[in-house]
């Protein structure tokens, strides 16, 4: 029954059933409606091994096509019906970056390959219960501030986990690189900024970056201080990308295009070391239901991107898995932080 209605709504999905061309649009005419690849695999294991012990590089194979990983891909969409010996059922979703963000389609000039690296890149999965996520909320609210709103979820547990990120880097030293810029990067929806604003579920990744660059744990008297500076600074940033930045975003692409590349160069110089944070907290990803039910977990797989963190919410809702890629001599440092230890102990 759940693979019949999978199937069912693939057949239906048209806009991507073409291929991918010039990385600027999807060819459904002719012999270029390929239609939706659809595999199915056998598991050796139960489900019940891989929720409670995920291995990201291990979910990795829950996914079809693995040769997709190089971002060199035509096709939009893949996806994997996998069977476990238990009789659960995985379901591992590939969408191409290249139409799930906005800008790989809309923007000419720049390779979606950017940033990619295949080597050295190592995954962990850091989970936070909702009563740390409280307790970072009541820690990282200013009371010099009567009236001040509180830390969200995502802004509490950013704070932290930047004063983690920094707490490792700050003995680092790259040759030849005198001054870094350190830069906490956050993904914004754009779709509640459109005017009119667009559909709660439009099709494709409809972001842009919100950029602050924090002052660091050390100059700072505590975390504390630290803490309320960074998320004052963050609410600024994203304050910034409004209906304005969109309006002057529609007439003047390029100047997006012109901000990618430009953090490009830096980063390839080392003269820039950024904290990429994207939330899909609260997002209906556990209200899936194919004919079986809802999902009793959703994860990520490992990405080939440097410190890259993504948020998605516990099943309850109201805890945060924090999936964090850094390259394997960063993790090694980050995950024997005393602090993040004792955040994460069961």
């Amino acid at each position: 029954m759940i693979r019949a209605s999978i199937l069912f709504d693939l057949v239906f999905t048209i806009e991507i059933r073409g291929r991918i061309k010039d990385n600027t649009l999807i060819d459904c005419g002719g012999d270029n409606d390929g239609g939706i690849p659809f595999t199915e695999a056998t598991v050796n294991c139960s489900l019940s091994d891989v929720i409670q012990n995920p291995v990201p590089a291990e979910l990795n194979k829950l996914l079809p096509f693995p040769e997709l990983d190089d971002g060199a891909d035509e096709i939009p969409l893949v996806v994997q019906f996998n069977n476990f010996k238990c009789g659960g059922i995985g379901i591992g979703v590939r969408l191409s970056h290249k139409i799930g963000d906005a800008s790989s389609l809309n923007l000419s000039g720049f390779k979606p390959t950017t940033g990619i690296i295949k080597e050295n890149i190592i995954t962990k999965r850091f989970a936070f219960s909702a009563s740390k996520i409280e307790e970072f909320r009541a820690k990282y609210t200013d009371q010099s501030f009567e009236n001040l709103k509180r830390p969200s979820r995502v802004e509490a547990l950013s704070a932290f986990l930047w004063s983690r990120f920094v707490a490792s880097k700050k003995k680092e030293v790259l040759p030849g690189v005198a001054d870094r810029v350190y830069m906490v990067l956050h993904a914004v929806n754009l779709r509640p900024r459109f005017e009119p604003p667009l559909p709660e579920y439009s099709f494709g990744n409809l972001y842009r970056i919100a950029v602050t660059v924090p002052s660091t744990v050390e100059d700072d008297d505590d975390q504390e201080q630290a803490a309320y500076r960074l998320i004052a600074q963050m609410r600024e940033s994203i304050s910034r990308v409004d209906k304005e930045y969109v309006k002057k975003l529609q007439e003047r692409s390029e100047l997006h295009l012109d901000f990618l590349n430009e953090m490009v160069e830096i980063s390839n110089r080392g003269e820039m070391v950024s904290f990429n944070i994207t939330s899909l907290c609260r997002f209906p990803l556990y209200e899936s239901d194919f004919g079986w039910g809802k999902p009793v977990w959703v994860g990520s797989v490992s990405l080939p991107f440097s410190n890259v963190v993504g948020f998605i919410d516990t099943v309850s809702g109201n805890g945060i898995e924090a999936w964090m890629n850094m390259k394997e001599e960063d993790m090694a440092k980050l995950e024997v932080d005393e602090e993040l230890i004792l955040a994460t102990a069961a």
